[in-house]
């Protein structure tokens, strides 16, 4: 189990630099508008969301070299691409070179969406899957809360201090790129390739109380359907299909993202000073580090679909309070408070179930094909939701858009009730068993 632990530890590292990658960009928001002298629609959907849009690809094609060169191998390259795209947008000095290279790191997160949940769910024992596959998450928001507390230290750092908030994250990317040439090979994957001396070697250390024999068997028998040309948009797979669709749908219509790249902008339109919004940020980061911690804990113990349902209550409840703040003009801590609610409701069920739970509903042969239309669904919402941001609070106002969000989170919580299965304590191709021809 401690091998296990550190591959996947490992393999989540990329969802630090996904986490720090993703929030970064906040610090530097105002500073960028200012010295390029851009429009708010320019600057919202080219400068802040550039990033995303990389995502939106790496997610779409991510899954065609996390099946042809494998989960290792992708995950060496995800790195390379974050140090290039660290290095590149700390030195551009225009917006169009900085949205090229912060571009690229996009295609990292987006790819590693796909790579690290899917390595991570097929190295773990049943019993710890949803613990270990949900250390990706837990990464995400030290990444976030690391880039929150960086770009806090670093905002006085030269004349333009958005370079060495940017340029700071090579650093990790420089470590994860090493760290990860000495993790294994997927055995699902090996095994899809026909590598079975290898495999059988990773799964030994798996589970070496396992029969290996006949889950090498059981495995083998759901690869060789990959022979037969099966897509995830075959009939027989339209539940795990709309399994994947709604919880991306809904991750992306809490707000989310759109709350994370704007949000010492959102205290700023509450009433906070400059350093006291970036302040407020690093306690975001801080709420959603402890609550994920608290839902990779639990996400074994009660399951995906009990912290859905905690997660999704907790949502409407945080969120209709912030747009109640905004329309009301509750001054103050009011609207800080309620999004250190609505981070931890975050943390505790979309945060720490969305990654696990797209990564066990698909079979071994189209486990990354799935991953890749569930995290395209994701980003591409993501990507979207964000580049409106500055138009929408300028023009309806940002108690119409919370008001909004809260609606969609109603909706999330129908679909937990009366839609989500419980994935819990199952092997993967006991998963694939029962939500296929369904």
């Amino acid at each position: 189990m401690n091998k296990i632990l550190v591959w996947s530890i490992t393999a989540a590292m990329a969802g630090f630099l996904f986490g720090f990658d993703t929030v970064v960009i906040s610090g530097a928001d105002k500073q960028l508008q200012e010295l390029w002298g851009t429009s708010d629609a320019y600057h919202g959907i080219v400068v802040m969301t550039m990033a995303l849009w990389g995502t939106v690809a790496g997610a779409i094609f991510g899954g065609i070299p996390t099946n042809r060169l494998g989960r290792r191998t992708t995950l060496i390259w995800i790195g390379i691409f974050y140090v290039i795209s660290a290095v590149g947008s700390a030195f551009a000095n225009d917006p169009v070179t900085f949205a090229i290279f912060r571009f690229l790191g996009g295609v990292g997160v987006g790819v590693s969406t796909i790579a690290a949940p899917t390595y991570v769910s097929e190295i773990a024992p049943a019993k710890d899957r949803g613990r270990l596959v949900s250390l990706y998450q837990f990464n995400i928001v030290l990444g976030i809360l690391i880039a929150f507390l960086s770009n806090y230290l670093l905002r006085n750092t030269g004349a333009e201090p958005w370079r060495w908030m940017l340029g700071v994250e090579a650093i990790p990317a420089v470590f994860y790129t090493i760290f990860v040439f000495f993790v294994p090979r997927s055995p699902r994957w090996l095994i899809s390739k026909k590598k079975y001396e290898e495999a059988e070697k990773v799964l030994h250390i798996i589970n070496p109380e396992d029969d290996v024999k006949q889950k090498m068997v059981e495995i083998k028998a759901q690869s060789e359907v990959e022979l037969s040309g099966e897509n995830i948009f075959m009939r027989k797979y339209r539940f795990p299909l709309l399994l994947a669709f709604l919880i991306a749908f809904f991750n992306q219509l809490s707000g989310i993202n759109a709350f994370l790249y704007y949000a010492p902008r959102i205290f700023e339109e509450a009433g906070l000073g400059v350093s006291t919004a970036l302040l407020s940020s690093i306690g975001i980061g801080v709420v959603n580090l402890l609550f994920t911690l608290l839902g990779v804990f639990l996400i074994d113990r009660l399951g995906r679909k009990q912290l859905m349902l905690f997660g999704s209550i907790g949502y409407i409840i945080s969120l209709g309070l912030v747009a109640a703040a905004f329309f009301l003009n509750w001054g103050g801590l009011w609207i800080p408070i309620f999004l250190f609610l609505f981070i931890a409701s975050h943390a505790i069920g979309q945060g720490a179930v969305i990654w696990v739970f797209i990564s066990e509903v698909f079979p071994n042969h189209l486990r990354a094909s799935g991953q890749s239309f569930g995290a395209s669904t994701h980003w591409v919402l993501a990507a979207i939701i964000p580049a409106m941001i500055p138009y929408l609070f300028s023009t309806i106002g940002a108690g119409y858009v919370f008001a909004f969000f809260t609606f969609m989170m109603f909706l999330q919580l129908l679909f937990v009730l009366f839609i989500m299965p419980e994935t819990k304590g199952k092997s993967l191709e006991q998963l694939s068993e029962e939500l296929s021809f369904k």
